[in-house]
Order: structure tokens, then C-alpha cells, then sequence
């Protein structure tokens, strides 16, 4: 009897109906730090890795110092592109889907700063008197980062649209 693989879209919905242990979270860590560190290496690119657990996902940091060549790799989208090619390689694997975080040479704090200004201006916009305000289509982990921030400034938030127009529209409570 052949099996029929499961799309992408089965296996997100299975993994968010079966969370990954600490145990399955490391071996992503385990298995994400082997594809960078390989890219790296192809790159000719200098490194640290970090491995990390926290809240449901292996986040992966890649660090070094100020004047060290990784951040050529810190640009955003450059991080969004490494983060989803190493998913595929996690996935490849272990036959689970993912939801690693990679950050390198400290992106993800970069983008958060720029998250919350943007979500600072949609707020201005709703002072000036605009029922809602909208966000541009961004990444799942990135839309859950604006609801957060959303939520502290005591306003609302949705998400909006599928794939890669996803956006998030900001409104009062």
C-alpha cells in the first residue's frame, strides 16, 4: 500500500493540533544549527550558534562580533528567507512541520523595534480618527509580535487575508 504525503498545509494543522515536545523542539535546534552551520561554512562566513527553547519553538541565534561578516545575512528579509529554507531542512527530517526561529546577529530585535513603530503609526492614524488602520502582509510569528504589542497599548487586533497577503488591521476595543 502506498501513502500519499501530506501537504504543507496538513502538516501545519497536525503539528498545531500536536505541540512538539522540549525533547522533538532540541532535535530542531540540533538539526536547524547543522544547515546554518553548513551554509556558513559554504559562505566562508563566521559564527556562533545559539540554541534555545522557549514558548513552543527552537530558536536558533547566529552571533558575532560587530565587524564580523554574518551581518551581511542580518537583513530582514534575508533572515525570513534563512528561517524558511532551514524549516524546510528541520521539516525534511524529522517529517514535522516547524516553527523555528532563526535570528541573526540580533534581527529579530531589529525587526521588533521596527514592528513596534509601525505599530505606533497605526495607533497616530486611529487618534487622528481612522476607525481601523492596517499593516502590511508580514510572516505569522511576525503578525503574533504586533498582536502582542497591540494588546499592551489596550487596543485590538485581527489578522486578515491568506498566505502571503496576511496582514493585520488595528482597531479600538
Amino acid at each position: 500500500m502506498t501513502t500519499t504525503p501530506e501537504t504543507p498545509t496538513a502538516v501545519h494543522e497536525r503539528a498545531e493540533r500536536e505541540p512538539a515536545t522540549v525533547e522533538q523542539l532540541e532535535q530542531e535546534g540540533d538539526i536547524a544549527a547543522d544547515f546554518i552551520e553548513g551554509l556558513l561554512d559554504i559562505a566562508d562566513i563566521d559564527g556562533d550558534l545559539d540554541l534555545d527553547v522557549r514558548a513552543g519553538r527552537a530558536y536558533v541565534s547566529v552571533e558575532a562580533p560587530a565587524d564580523a561578516s554574518v551581518s551581511v545575512l542580518a537583513d530582514p528579509d534575508t533572515v525570513q528567507a534563512l528561517q524558511e529554507l532551514t524549516r524546510i531542512a528541520v521539516q525534511t527530517r524529522t517529517g514535522r512541520f516547524s516553527r523555528l526561529i532563526l535570528d541573526v546577529g540580533g534581527s529579530r530585535d531589529t525587526r521588533q523595534s521596527q514592528l513596534a513603530g509601525l505599530v505606533d503609526r497605526a495607533i497616530a492614524r486611529l487618534d487622528e480618527g481612522a476607525s481601523q488602520a492596517s499593516l502590511p502582509a508580514m510572516s505569522s510569528y511576525e503578525r503574533k509580535l504586533v498582536h502582542d504589542l497591540v494588546a499592551e497599548r489596550g487596543l485590538v487586533s485581527e489578522s486578515y487575508g491568506d498566505g502571503a497577503t496576511r496582514h493585520t488591521v488595528i482597531r479600538r476595543g
